[in-house]
């Protein structure tokens, strides 16, 4: 795996888009109209842009895959984040769905643990290259990344199948939130 670069936050957004097109988690928090599409890849600009400054983004080595990690102990509000965050509302969320956001992710934050953390926000595959192993090389090498830093690794799922993947890596489920779906909160702990 490389870092991304800002060169390569297209392909970052379109992997990320892609892989998440149908997933219930990214569906709750976009507002769904005829826009659906271009509103998840507003979400993954926006998710790009916070990690790239206040985490990590990866990119697999095909480019096939990519990672996106936020260190939320080196999170700041910057006029940078409060444009960012404004981006998002208007071309994500909605003015309509700032108070759905705000209090999901004051539920979501609540459940993370208090430590310095390796939050996998994001971590996705194209879907013609899915099942070939990509992601389990990637997820790996970011584990080992993880441990270099110290940090354990946190992350949320709302797709069932994909617990027994992460279970393979040493993560467990250790809460959960009920929306109009289940969030799996995971941890390698």
């Amino acid at each position: 795996m490389r870092k991304a670069s800002v060169h390569d936050k297209a392909l970052v957004v379109k992997l990320l888009a892609l892989s998440f097109e149908k997933n219930q988690s990214v569906n709750y928090i976009i507002r769904q109209d005829e826009k659906r599409k271009d509103r998840i890849r507003a979400l993954m600009d926006y998710s790009f842009e916070i990690c790239y400054r206040f985490g990590e983004v990866y990119l697999s080595d095909d480019r096939k895959a990519c990672a996106l990690v936020l260190y939320p102990d080196r999170k700041r509000t910057t006029i940078k984040a409060i444009w960012l965050d404004l981006k998002l509302i208007f071309f994500a969320i909605g003015i309509s769905g700032i108070s759905k956001a705000m209090k999901r992710e004051a539920l979501i934050k609540a459940k993370q643990l208090d430590v310095s953390i390796y939050y996998l926000w994001f971590i996705g595959v194209d879907p013609l290259y899915q099942h070939q192993g990509i992601g389990a090389k990637l997820l790996g090498e970011l584990i080992n990344e993880a441990k270099l830093q110290n940090r354990p690794v946190l992350l949320e799922t709302s797709t069932v199948r994909n617990l027994p993947w992460y279970e393979r890596f040493g993560f467990h489920v250790y809460d959960n939130l009920e929306l109009d779906y289940t969030l799996y909160f995971l941890n390698n702990l």
